[in-house]
Parts: C-alpha cells; structure tokens; sequence
C-alpha cells in the first residue's frame, strides 16, 4: 500500500507553522552558537590563577550584563560582576558563582570557592559551529525543533507539505451528534473522531459531511474529494460480503482493492485511488475504524508527508495480569491503559475489547499486540502501540 502513494510537494513555510512537518532538506547554522564565550551563572568573572588560594579578595571594577559587551579591561587581583548570558571579559577565564562569594566593601569581593579554568563558561561554538548541520533531511519537527530554527537564524523551513485529508461519512441510518435519535438511529461518530485524529496527527482535516445513501450524491462527494483533497478517508462499507453505496460507487469510479486482513479490530479494509487521490476505506464500527487508522490510514498520510519512517512505533509494556485470547488466526490488538513505573511500562486492559465498544477505549493510551495464540501469561512483555 505504502509503495502506492507519493510524496507531496516541497514548500517553504514560517517556522511558527512548522510542528509536525518533515523537512526536505538539511539545516546549517550560519554562525557558532553560542556566538561568544558567555557565563551559566550569574558571579563574578575572574582569572582562576589568582583564586587558586581562598578565602582572597578582589577589586570589581565592572559589571556585564547580558547583551552589553564588556568595556573595561581586568588588570591583576581584579574581577567583573557578571550576569547570565553575558559576555566572558577578555582577560577572564572562569566564573565564580555568586554564592561562592562575599562582598567586604563597595568594590571588594571576597572569592570562597577556589577556581578552575573554563568553569561556568559556555564556549562559543560548544553547542553548534559554523556550517554545522543543525537539522538533518527528513526531521520530524518538534517544538524544540521550532527554538533551534529560531537559534540559527531561520525564520522560515523547507518541508513536505502537509497532507489535506477529507473525511466522510455516509448512510442513512447515521444523525449528528445535536440531533434527537430516531429508532433505529445511531449516531456518526466515526467522521468526528477520523477528523479529530487527523488534527492530532498534523494534518489539515476536511469535513465533508454526512452524505445520505445516494449513489448519485456519494459519488459527487467522492469525485469533488478527490479533486479537492489530497487524500480520502471513508468508514463502513468495505466487507466482502456488503453490497454498500460507498463500496458500489468506489468500485466503479476508482481503483480499489478490499482486503480482509488477518487482525482483529479492523478486520476489513480498501485502498485505492480515485484519479490518483488515496482513499482508505475504514470499517465502520468505532474501534475498528480507530484501530485500522492507526495501523493502515496514518502511515500512508504519514508517507504522503514525507515521514521517513512512517510505521507507528511500539514500546515494550509488562501485563502483570496477562492477555487471554483465542487462536484464530489473526492478530489482536488490546486496548490497554499504561502506568510507567520504575521498572518500566505496565500495561492494563482499558475494558470491554468489542469493535463496537468506543467507551472502553477513549481512555486507552495504546494497542497491546498479541500474535496468534492463546495470550500471554502474568508478567509477560509485549509490543504497544502508543496511541497518545
């Protein structure tokens, strides 16, 4: 599926809008960082030779504060009150933190703390120098990210667009959530939530709407999705054995492939393109459309968005109560809470692990991997997928 879909186009973007994105090429710093010799500490800047015997006193003859550099040159047994991020005097080449010292007069500190060439002082060039890469190719961009761009002088970075992701639900039996349930009613969670995990995941959702059971309406939906979107997402409708308005409609307008994959939430799923637009046909119960997102729909947006890993990544978890199941043949994946401990990730059962039952699962914080079998005993380690 992954070999399928392409990468989107490169564009240069403000780095206040840049969290999540990928970058498309390496980052350099122009400059050293820091770009001086500057204090940690708020002190005094001295020679360390002439502190080396303590308690001893020294004339302070200046101060430096930071962003004003140092005027007044240090001659023998003087010092200069110096605040964080300042600039290191010339003829100084330690720091003696403030609380290492004494004041004995007007212009007289008293050093208590021996001193020690280089301590408190943060070197030009200690964190980056000159033309160093400060940001591979394909960095997912992080907030931290955000301050060292800031750091390097780059106000703007050249990324991977962000994928735009349509959302639709259809069928007749489906209401929104502000509208009072008929029977035989339910209502359309699946485009809330498939929206609100598209968000989460960095990219721009698109609400389509809920698109009655209407061939005629659901392809107009469909092929104006398409033409508008940069891929499609869809839930419901996509088993072997359904005969469905969206799965007649994707099978005569795209080129789709349905699958029955060997897992259990999620069991049914079709990709395929509309006029080369993705679309991920999701099941229709709740979980399963959470579950089969996270494992199918998420990495194929993520490839989309130049992610240079796009799988989910899986943590290790102990079950102190251990997983039962049943050999089936499929994969199970368990809704579990996790608590981190000293020992490491614990997991539990968020709840009831039907395809139907959201509740249970809302508060899950991942997906337990269980291989074919009958479960894992008391205190085993398995794989989770983190879902926050």
């Amino acid at each position: 599926m992954l070999s399928r879909l392409r990468t989107l186009e490169v564009v240069e973007v403000d780095i206040d809008d840049a969290v999540g994105l990928v970058t498309a090429t390496e980052v350099t710093a122009p400059e050293a960082v820091p770009p001086f010799d500057n204090t940690a500490v708020d002190g005094f800047a001295v020679r360390a030779s002439e502190i080396q015997d303590v308690p001893t006193e020294l004339r302070v003859v200046a101060t430096v504060a930071a962003g004003v550099p140092p005027e007044v040159p240090l001659g023998p047994r003087e010092c200069a009150r110096i605040m964080t991020g300042a600039v290191i005097p010339g003829d100084a080449d330690s720091v003696v933190m403030v609380e290492d010292t004494e004041m004995v007069g007007p212009d007289t500190v008293r050093v208590l703390a021996a001193g020690e060439i280089g301590r408190h002082v943060r070197r030009r060039g200690d964190d980056l120098g000159a033309g160093d890469v400060a940001l591979a190719a394909g960095t997912v961009l992080r907030p931290a990210h955000v301050g060292l761009l800031a750091t390097v002088g780059r106000p703007t970075v050249t990324v991977f667009r962000r994928p735009v992701v349509g959302v639709v639900s259809t069928g007749d039996e489906l209401v929104g959530p502000e509208v009072p349930l008929q029977p035989g009613q339910i209502r359309d969670s699946n485009r809330q939530m498939l929206l609100a995990l598209c968000r989460a995941a960095g990219f721009v959702a698109v609400d389509l709407g809920l698109v009655p059971d209407d061939e005629a309406r659901i392809e107009a939906a469909l092929r104006s999705a398409a033409d508008t979107c940069d891929a499609v997402v869809t839930s419901g409708g996509v088993s072997m054995g359904d005969f469905d308005y969206v799965k007649a409609v994707l099978g005569r307008i795209g080129e789709m492939e349905w699958m029955q994959v060997a897992i259990k939430p999620a069991k049914p799923l079709a990709f395929g393109t509309i006029g080369g637009t993705p679309v991920f046909g999701l099941p229709g119960n709740p979980v399963s459309s959470l579950v089969s997102f996270e494992l199918f729909a998420r990495p194929g947006l993520n490839t989309m968005a130049g992610y240079p890993d796009p799988h989910p990544r899986r943590l290790q978890a102990m079950v102190p109560e251990g997983l039962d199941r049943r050999s089936d043949g499929k994969t199970h994946f368990v809704r579990v809470l996790l608590d981190s401990t000293d020992e490491g990730l614990v997991a539990h059962t968020s709840g009831g692990q039907g395809s139907h039952q959201l509740a249970a699962s809302a508060g899950a914080d991942g997906l337990a991997v269980l291989r074919d079998g009958p479960g894992v005993g008391p205190g085993s380690r398995v794989d989770v997928i983190p879902l926050r």
